[in-house]
């Protein structure tokens, strides 16, 4: 039967791009991430679609391996997690327009202003969460706004490190800061639990940790901090099929502005990968595929990249492995390991093994 869910089962089994997720991977990284949380439970952020990975899969795995926490942006997100009953928190708040389906109960808001508490209480809506700023002045009530909170039923009180993933003198003395604005806000409300750390603030210590943890990076194969080198293992890996292939003449050049030229007679392969995929222009001439085997040569354009495989040429119609371990695919392109995870464009099949 020719039905959307099956035209799109066909589209994802002949895609020329795809994505091998790694479950075992993804698992090891929660409970490595419990472990050093201590005596705190470890949640699992699973915003922006699990950091692009689909959130549905890697809730699910988190779940059956033991995670009970999980935290989205949206309503939007929180929704499409409905399905699973699982205990969701909405770190964007409500709006007014959100309230009918905040009301519903398939999840939590985490108040971040006065007018949402107020909203939240007259409406007679039931446990909450409730963020706190701490000096990130990005969301959540001021310290001074705690009275506010007498009348609500609040499951965690939170905040966010602004600094967590820096050593710097001034980042050491902000985090310390902020843990100690925290820590003083224990027993002035009637939340059951305090929450502080994500990826970066579970490597500072037991200190940062209170009642619940919150990773979201690390949990992908990101590595914000040294201390999780060795720790953390890589989930994702995008392979790539081979379009065509060309011998390049010495003195040529190979793609957009001509900013690459053959020094010898060369090899290339053109791929199927491009930043509309999520492999940005920075890997231009810095990526590299098949463990470094195959550089990137010229411009990244929008669905395509061109790779030096004259060490060992593959076949048009090869699949080849593209290198894109976070920490050196970050020092590669010049972008943020966050944006090199959440940035993978929906023309991947999403493989999980």
């Amino acid at each position: 039967m020719d039905t959307p869910s099956a035209r799109a089962t066909v589209i994802a089994d002949t895609a020329p791009l795809r994505l091998h997720l790694d479950g075992a991977a993804l698992v090891a990284n929660w409970r490595a991430l419990d472990r050093l949380s201590g005596t705190a439970a470890c949640g699992a952020a699973v915003k922006a679609d699990g950091y692009g990975l689909g959130a549905i899969e890697v809730a699910r795995r988190l779940a059956a391996a033991g995670c009970r926490d999980f935290y989205v942006a949206t309503w939007a997100e929180a929704q499409a997690l409905a399905p699973l009953g699982l205990s969701v928190s909405v770190l964007h708040g409500v709006r007014p327009e959100d309230m009918p389906l905040a009301l519903s109960g398939f999840a939590r808001p985490v108040l971040n202003t006065s007018a949402e508490v107020a909203r939240w209480r007259d409406a007679g809506g039931g446990v909450c969460d409730v963020m706190i700023d701490t000096g990130m002045n990005r969301l959540g009530l001021s310290t001074d706004d705690v009275a506010l909170l007498e009348a609500l039923t609040i499951d965690t009180l939170m905040s966010h490190l602004a600094c967590a993933d820096e050593d710097s003198v001034a980042a050491t003395a902000m985090n310390a800061r902020q843990q100690r604005t925290f820590a003083a806000l224990a027993g002035r409300t009637r939340a059951q639990r305090l929450s502080l750390a994500n990826s970066a603030g579970i490597a500072l210590g037991e200190d940062y940790s209170f009642d619940l943890t919150r990773p979201g990076l690390a949990l992908y194969g990101g590595i914000p901090r040294a201390e999780f080198a060795g720790v953390i293992a890589q989930v994702v890996r995008p392979q790539s099929q081979v379009l065509q292939r060309r011998r390049v003449p010495a003195g040529q050049t190979v793609g957009y502005n001509a900013v690459w030229t053959a020094a010898r007679e060369t090899e290339v392969a053109i791929l199927n990968l491009g930043y509309a995929d999520g492999y940005w222009r920075g890997f231009s001439d810095t990526g590299s595929a098949g463990d470094g085997m195959f550089p990137v040569i010229g411009r990244v354009s929008m669905d395509l990249i061109a790779l030096d495989v004259t060490a060992a040429p593959p076949a048009e119609g090869d699949w080849v492995a593209i290198d894109y371990a976070l920490p050196q695919a970050a020092t590669a392109s010049g972008m943020s390991q966050y944006e090199l995870i959440t940035g993978l464009g929906q023309r991947h099949a999403r493989i999980w093994s």
